[in-house]
């Protein structure tokens, strides 16, 4: 299940015992309509092992979120592993390349 993050929680996520993959998205994005089903259905495979989230990037809640990660392009996402980011991708993807970039972060 895919986690709500904003300003409030996402440090605690981030800095869990659990990799983290975070899609900033908004609801008028084409491309992150398209990739959402992906990231859902990642959510779902890697359940207990990877904790997913998504950023809304026009929710007012999220603002410190986006600007300390310099969000200016959506979707993109964001993988953490032990509090640090081990990889960034801006735009759309396939679901096998999100697939593949979520197994590297096991």
């Amino acid at each position: 299940m895919e986690i709500e993050i904003n300003d409030n929680n996402w440090e605690n996520l981030v800095n869990g015992d659990k990799p983290v993959l975070i899609d900033f998205w908004a609801t008028w994005c084409g491309p992150c309509r398209h990739i959402a089903p992906f990231v859902e259905k990642m959510a779902e495979e890697f359940d207990g092992k990877v904790v997913v989230g998504k950023v809304n990037v026009d929710n007012q809640d999220c603002i410190n979120i986006t600007s300390q990660f310099g969000i200016r392009n959506i979707p993109t996402l964001l993988f953490f592993k032990g509090g640090e980011i081990v990889d960034k991708h801006v735009g759309a993807l396939t679901e096998n390349d999100l697939r593949e970039k979520v197994n590297k972060l096991l």
